[in-house]
């Protein structure tokens, strides 16, 4: 490892595990013969959470692939390995010793996508009495000023104009003489898309992208399984991708394979199917093994080439140049509150069994189990079954939140926070998204046939059999029947309530009650669970 003498370090260039891209704006100006680069592996990044073994592995891995690609590229590189003797434990605690031993003039760094770490090392950075030079991640095609200023004076955000705005400011899918009308005529092709996938099932889906652990990776594995062996998640079938040449192999093949169908089975279950038709590309985007430009233009390229249909690249186009942008300016405008909400004032404790997949809900166990083994689930698994069932139980959200950032290997909190808090348990009382997003076993039913191996049954809000997601949505819409009275996307949904009877009410509450006492929904050593 070389290093850059002490009396001649001007910059130290500090770079996070979630940063790892050698055109990063850390970079601009560097000078190998003056500056260093400082990254630390850090227990703590792994303990604030309980983080799984899957999501661990990925972010070490994928670290130690970078340092050897900044070796490679000349440029002298301080890095503290977890299993270092001398490991301070924590980001703060390592840069602290480091800068006592480097005695850099200054500190640079791109912008963090975590909030708790940014003010960790801006005080680090004042209490050494060091300039801290934050540059912009060029890894967005908005920056939080321009979301802000886009926020600016709405009585409400919606994601919907936001992507209008992008669109045509960047010119994607855009068409007209000006440029300025949406490819195709109209902007959403939700009509055209979210199919389930009907009695026949997926049929022959193309085979997940596998990347199997080379030997760093593998030390790595091993490393993790002994420093972090009582955390939750499997490591039988890591595969990630964990270096810039991985991620692109992983996009080429996801547009060649997978995009075609992406669109129109985004939104389909089927058991023991965890890939399906989606990109599998959130954890490298998050990375920064893939910079979001080069994967829409792959995308449009598709569609240009005629190797895509339409609608099933705007559905993509939008999760990327819409939504993960939008979640990102939420979280950076809306922090540090933002992380306390709870509109909903949810009390309960998120159940045991989240961290185990031991429950006899065909579709929660499926979900739970590929979440587990694989640090995965699609965003309608995540969505309408995981956090579905935590909403209508009234898991605190911080809870939920905590659970989601430890167990998917995606999950960087300026991305998860916002879509767990407020698009999945509605804590910010409907910034995120224009009503809570509850539905009875009925939608689980439709979209997958989970329903059909279950003992529960999905048209029941009552008794022995009832689906504990049909009573838990009667429960909540009576629980929060005035608030949601004025939503006007939920009116319908809530004068339901009144047509109950004061009898089938009570019921109601007292088989949720059941529920929240762990009297319904959990396996039973005696019990199937297929």
């Amino acid at each position: 490892m070389r290093k850059t003498p002490v009396a001649e370090l001007r910059q130290l260039v500090l770079v996070l595990g979630d940063q790892l891209d050698l055109d990063a704006a850390a970079f601009d100006g560097f000078d190998a013969a003056h500056d260093a680069v400082w990254m630390a592996e850090a227990a703590e990044e792994s303990t604030h959470v309980w983080s799984s073994k899957p999501r661990t592995v990925l972010f070490l891995a994928a670290m130690r692939h970078f340092a050897q690609a900044l070796r490679a590229a000349g440029r002298s590189l301080h890095y503290t390995r977890l299993d270092h003797p001398g490991n301070a434990g924590s980001l703060q605690a390592q840069l602290h010793a480091d800068v006592e031993r480097l005695r850099p003039a200054g500190l640079v760094m791109t912008a963090p996508g975590d909030w708790r770490v940014l003010q960790a090392i801006k005080d680090l950075a004042q209490a050494h009495g060091l300039p801290l030079d934050i540059r912009e991640d060029r890894h967005f095609y908005c920056n939080v000023r321009e979301f802000a200023a886009h926020a600016r004076g709405r009585k409400s955000l919606r994601m919907e104009y936001f992507y209008r705005e992008m669109r045509k400011r960047h010119g994607v899918l855009m068409q007209g003489a000006a440029g300025d009308q949406p490819e195709g005529g109209q902007w959403n092709f939700d009509e055209d898309n979210r199919e389930a996938f009907g009695t026949a099932g997926p049929g022959e889906v193309p085979p997940r992208t596998e990347f199997p652990p080379d030997a760093l990776t593998r030390e790595v594995m091993a490393l993790v399984h002994a420093r972090f062996a009582t955390h939750p998640g499997q490591l039988d079938s890591f595969a990630w991708p964990v270096t810039r040449a991985q991620a692109l192999v992983a996009l080429q093949r996801f547009v060649a394979e997978r995009l075609p169908l992406f669109g129109r089975f985004q939104d389909a279950m089927w058991p023991g199917e965890p890939w399906l038709y989606h990109a599998h590309l959130s954890a490298a985007l998050n990375l920064k093994l893939l910079n979001p430009r080069e994967v829409v233009e792959t995308a449009v390229a598709a569609y240009r080439a005629g190797a895509a249909p339409l609608a099933s690249v705007e559905g993509f186009v939008r999760q990327i140049l819409g939504w993960r942008e939008y979640v990102r300016g939420i979280y950076w405008t809306r922090m540090p509150g933002y992380a306390e909400l709870n509109a909903l004032d949810a009390q309960e404790d998120l159940p045991a069994w989240y961290w185990t997949g031991a429950t006899d809900m065909a579709c929660l166990r499926d979900a739970l189990a590929q979440t587990l083994a694989h640090g995965y689930a699609h965003h309608i698994q995540r969505l309408m079954i995981t956090g579905l069932f935590a909403l209508m139980y009234g898991v605190r959200p911080q809870q939920v939140h905590a659970w989601y950032q430890a167990v998917y290997v995606d999950a960087v909190e300026w991305v998860e926070l916002p879509n767990t808090l407020g698009m999945s348990q509605y804590a910010d009382g409907g910034l995120m998204a224009s009503k809570p997003y509850v539905a009875t076993g009925k939608y689980i039913q439709r979209m997958s046939p989970h329903c059909k191996g279950c003992r529960y049954d999905p048209a029941q809000r009552t008794g022995e059999s009832a689906c504990p997601f049909t009573t838990l949505y009667w429960d909540f819409l009576m629980r929060h029947e005035a608030a949601l009275a004025a939503n006007p996307r939920m009116s319908l949904q809530v004068k339901n309530v009144a047509r109950l009877s004061d009898a089938q009410k009570q019921s109601i509450v007292e088989r949720a009650a059941a529920i929240r006492r762990g009297e319904v929904g959990i396996a039973r050593a005696d019990e199937p669970q297929a």
